[in-house]
């Protein structure tokens, strides 16, 4: 009998497509609650259309039938409800307590977007494209602690010119801080933790160009769903933000897959008043779609820009001469005089004069300027290009010019006012060389600064970076222009720091390093080949692809390159790559002889249930194996560098020793 219950509520359920994984096509137990938990009018109204299921869940009082709200969800989260093989399997070795999954019971955080939950890991295989990855699992608030504690590197190598050498020790700037260029394989989570006691308030720039979730085949795992995205985003930038110096800034590249959701975490953790711009970058051209049966071609990505107060952006600057301001008036038919007041002036129609180049005296151009009066014909004091038409002069305004060829409207003119005094450098309209560069002015040049746009046409250099640096990502790749673009919008100190924590195939530690400025990347992945390392080694070589010849790159310099120290990992990775199952059976015999457990896993129930364990899908085995690891211990952390059992060479000690101080 009530067997049948649970088929006929299940089968119920399942018609809301809300509750229903679109891959295994089972219920999925935490929406249901959720919704519950929100007194969902639909659910409630499915609920009510099945006599023995509204008679089970709802009482009546007064011909009203009242939700039993705790009564359901009780039933919804009992062991022997959807209990397929696999969640049977689970039940049967101990991943559960007093009939209730871990992640049901109120001593653990729940899900995204309570603070302390963690996404950790999942960027292990190119080609995985699972709904889920394998590590969204909830941690209690200590555990997650214990899993963010700094890691034990290892593996240390220094790369330079001669090649491959031994490391002893590490640069320090004067503050103390490692001024070695820094590249870390393993988690980014884990590693950014990692660098939080050495590095935090020290970084000026971060650029990175995680993975986009589009449901693309490019690299990581880009088929999160999207509240697992955005945790493993919210996780890493936070930890980001207190890197960051009081006048440094985060740039994060992304398309509009995900962008107004990453817009909102990321106004949240940095604050929505410190997002100072967002750069639209276009990235291909519409013309030369490969996706020709689409309606519409995305040629755009964004750019994020997050600022501290600090920070103030580095603009180009454009050279004021005196050969493109100073000119010399010539009268072609005599003016016509007038009276303005008390004051007289002379009026020129336009075409009525030329304009002559002539480089005259700084003395005559201040002296004009001073003055406040009528300009005569021959007067020197052209600054803004050449466009007099008409000047009069009227009573406490000085000079009004009436400029013609400017203007975007349509009316081909403005009238403004020139500086009234010497030293004045605002007036209506005003534009042109201002008197405070007349000191430059005199030593021959003078800047003013551009506005920064917010709009940068890369198409093409997007069509031809596939091979710079001498590494290939079939999508995804950036080219080192935009790059430089970025940085030199920030960086104005070759000792600033700038930190990627998507590093790919090492773009942006690779420009860094052409430009001589210090760097820090970090990635999980193995691109073989491909990989950052091989491209900063060909950097270091001279590579001449990129911004090269631009920056007159020729080789040199170096990089130190380490690891987060494995130790559950190693199992997780030996897991993913298994099949079939008896070489998974051989790893769980590894796992438990040399590895970390969960402390609720029952080694003998596996044992003796093993035929169970077989029957299982191959997806399903990997994904129990992970689920009996304990996460803490996925990389060994400094705390436990002593531990015999990790087997930290004395070399390492002294190295971790070194790199933490």
């Amino acid at each position: 009998m009530a067997e049948h219950f649970h088929s006929k509520l299940v089968e119920l359920l399942k018609k809301d497509i809300r509750f229903v994984d679109e891959e295994s096509g089972e219920l999925i137990r935490s929406e249901i609650v959720n919704e519950t938990l929100k007194i969902d009018k639909k659910l409630i109204e499915s609920l009510l259309s099945e006599k023995d299921i509204k008679e089970k869940f709802f009482t009546q009082i007064k011909g009203h039938w009242i939700f039993e709200m705790n009564k359901f969800i009780d039933y919804i989260q009992d062991k022997n409800f959807l209990s397929d093989s696999y969640t049977k399997f689970k039940n049967k070795i101990g991943l559960n307590l007093n009939g209730k999954f871990l992640n049901e019971r109120n001593e653990v955080a729940l899900v995204w977007p309570f603070k302390d939950c963690i996404l950790e890991g999942g960027m292990t295989k190119e080609d995985e494209k699972r709904n889920e990855i394998f590590f969204n699992e909830i941690l209690a608030q200590d555990e997650i602690d214990r899993l963010l504690d700094p890691k034990v590197l290892t593996n240390f190598k220094r790369y330079t010119t001669k090649g491959e050498e031994k490391i002893v020790d590490f640069k320090r700037d004067k503050e103390g801080i490692i001024k070695d260029n820094l590249i870390i394989k393993g988690n980014n989570l884990l590693a950014l933790h990692s660098l939080r006691k050495e590095f935090q308030g020290k970084i000026k720039l971060i650029y990175i160009d995680p993975p986009y979730n589009r449901d693309a085949d490019s690299f990581y795992n880009d088929n999160f769903k999207r509240s697992s995205w955005l945790t493993f985003m919210k996780s890493r930038l936070e930890v980001a933000k207190e890197l960051l110096k009081i006048d440094g800034a985060i740039f994060i590249q992304i398309d509009d897959s995900q962008a107004p959701y990453l817009k909102v975490i990321c106004d949240e953790i940095f604050g929505e008043e410190n997002n100072p711009v967002i750069l639209y970058i276009q990235v291909r051209y519409g013309q030369k779609t490969l996706s020709e049966k689409n309606d519409f071609q995305k040629v755009i990505e964004q750019v994020f820009v997050y600022a501290n107060k600090g920070f103030k952006p580095i603009k180009e600057k454009e050279e004021y001469t005196l050969d493109n301001f100073v000119w010399k008036i010539i009268e072609k038919k005599s003016g016509h005089k007038l009276k303005l007041g008390s004051r007289e002036a002379i009026m020129f129609k336009p075409g009525e004069y030329e304009i002559k180049e002539e480089k005259s005296s700084l003395k005559g151009l201040k002296q004009t300027w001073a003055s406040g009066t009528v300009l005569k014909a021959n007067a020197s004091g052209k600054f803004f290009n050449d466009f007099i038409a008409e000047r009069v002069s009227i009573d406490g305004l000085g000079c009004l010019y009436k400029v013609e060829g400017i203007g975007e409207d349509g009316l081909g003119y403005r009238y403004f006012t020139g500086p009234k005094r010497e030293g004045a450098t605002k007036g209506i309209f005003y534009s042109g060389v201002p008197l405070d560069r007349v000191e430059q002015l005199k030593l021959g040049t003078a800047e003013k600064e551009i506005v920064i746009p917010n709009f940068y046409d890369f198409a093409a250099d997007f069509g031809n970076c596939r091979q710079e640096g001498g590494v290939e990502l079939r999508s995804g790749k950036k080219p080192e222009v935009l790059l430089k673009r970025i940085i030199d919008m920030v960086i104005s100190n070759n000792d600033e720091v700038i930190l990627d924590f998507f590093i790919g195939t090492g773009v942006t530690p690779a420009v860094a390093h052409k430009m001589g400025i210090r760097y820090i990347g970090i990635e999980q992945l193995d691109y073989g080949k491909d990989d950052a390392v091989i491209r900063l080694k060909n950097v270091i070589k001279g590579d001449q692809t990129g911004i090269s010849k631009s920056v007159k790159w020729e080789g040199g310099g170096d990089f130190v390159y380490c690891e987060l120290m494995k130790y559950n990992e190693e199992a997780v990775e030996k897991i993913q790559d298994a099949k079939p199952t008896e070489n998974l059976l051989k790893i769980w015999k590894e796992m438990v002889e040399h590895y970390f457990l969960n402390y609720d896993v029952d080694i003998k129930r596996f044992n003796d249930n093993q035929e169970e364990f077989k029957k299982l899908s191959l997806e399903n085995q990997k994904k129990l194996l992970i689920e009996l690891l304990n996460k803490n211990q996925l990389y060994v952390n400094l705390s436990e560098i002593d531990d015999s059992q990790f087997k930290v060479s004395k070399e390492d000690k002294e190295l971790n020793k070194n790199f933490y101080k």
